[in-house]
């Protein structure tokens, strides 16, 4: 009788699974932790800072599906990222959804008065409106679709030639800014014309970020340079992370992604570089392990959390500084707006999953990314 030989299981990268933790935390301090009123130098430091965690949420992206890609086939890849990212992306949307009908001008709905199942429509496939992270998932669904493509150019040894010029296109076209008070006065259609450039702006920005993760994914070799020269990378994105704060102050422009392509370069490179040592000290690679474990779930849930903080205790979403002690109170707020906001939103994910379990859903990922 034939047996049938089954392949071993695929080894988890530890360093890419603390980055995947490590980013997702970022992502979180860049909504709660922005301090300083408009054009002010520490709006402007503060936002340099914090902000631009989607670079590196989008590098693991990239990253990951190189390094699957040996089991590729795109049918069962695009079914797998219905399953695991637009179905719980639509599940989390319900809040944010409930909240746009219930509370449109408190939480901030341009689309309301619209024929409801319109805005329905506008707000899963823009994401920013119902649940302000989550227009990153309209954005990678362009990368699922070009799967395919992105592998052709690969094998042909044509994908990572394009680097140089897409790295030229994220520096020349810079994210958009979309906010609420310049669609005032917009028709509907042309709201949702904005929203749908914003997503497309996005993927094109972006580009270069998911192919570079898939370079350092079929190049592991490399990995090693990005650590070898840290410190000319660290003094490169401290340089840019400058440039990028007194544009914005001096001509209100900004691209703090340039940065951010430094910074994960560096994180890379020392998580791949101390991955055993990581490996060793238990409290912190279990403790980064559970969050990369949730990180897609924080990612589609914290907006909520972080709204529900600011209601409660009367916060704005980038807290002022109209003086020193003011500058400390904000910090304050800020840091435990962060502490919270994960916190919550962890506890919020744990119960939901145990509900599922107990109701013997075995593929919870389906409803809430875990």
């Amino acid at each position: 009788m034939q047996q049938t030989i089954q392949k071993p299981k695929r080894q988890i990268l530890n360093y890419i699974n603390i980055f995947r933790g490590l980013a997702i935390l970022l992502i979180v301090v860049g909504h709660t932790m922005q301090i300083g009123n408009p054009n002010t130098w520490i709006n402007n430091i503060s936002f340099e800072i914090f902000t631009g965690g989607t670079a590196l949420f989008i590098f693991i992206s990239g990253f990951l599906f190189q390094h699957l890609s040996d089991k590729y086939e795109y049918k069962t890849y695009l079914k797998k990222k219905w399953t695991n990212v637009i179905l719980p992306y639509m599940i989390t949307a319900i809040p944010g959804i409930i909240l746009c009908f219930t509370l449109p001008v408190v939480y901030g709905n341009p689309f309301d008065g619209l024929n409801p199942i319109a805005q329905i429509g506008i707000f899963l496939t823009t994401g920013r409106v119902q649940n302000v992270p989550t227009w990153y998932i309209p954005m990678i669904c362009i990368f699922f679709l070009l799967a395919d493509i992105f592998l052709i150019l690969e094998r042909k040894k044509i994908l990572y030639k394009l680097l140089p010029f897409l790295f030229l296109v994220t520096l020349f076209i810079p994210r958009m800014s979309l906010e609420l008070e310049n669609l005032v006065g917009l028709s509907y259609m042309e709201k949702y014309a904005e929203y749908i450039k914003y997503v497309l702006n996005g993927f094109v920005h972006f580009a270069s970020i998911y192919i570079l993760g898939m370079y350092f994914s079929a190049n592991k070799d490399k990995i090693n340079l990005c650590y070898k020269y840290r410190w000319l990378s660290i003094c490169i994105m401290i340089i840019i992370s400058a440039a990028d704060v007194y544009f914005l102050h001096k001509f209100n422009i900004m691209n703090n992604t340039i940065s951010k392509i430094f910074l994960t370069l560096i994180v890379l490179g020392y998580l791949y570089h101390y991955d055993e040592q990581i490996k060793k000290c238990g409290w912190f690679n279990n403790s980064m392990d559970i969050i990369a474990k949730y990180s897609f779930s924080i990612f589609f849930i914290h907006w909520y959390v972080f709204f529900a903080f600011n209601e409660i205790f009367k916060t704005s979403k980038v807290l002022p500084v109209n003086s020193t002690e003011e500058l400390f109170i904000s910090l304050l707020i800020a840091i435990l707006r962060f502490i919270t906001v994960t916190g919550a939103s962890m506890l919020i994910l744990v119960i939901i999953k145990k509900l599922l379990d107990k109701l013997n859903i075995k593929n919870t990922r389906a409803f809430i990314g875990v």
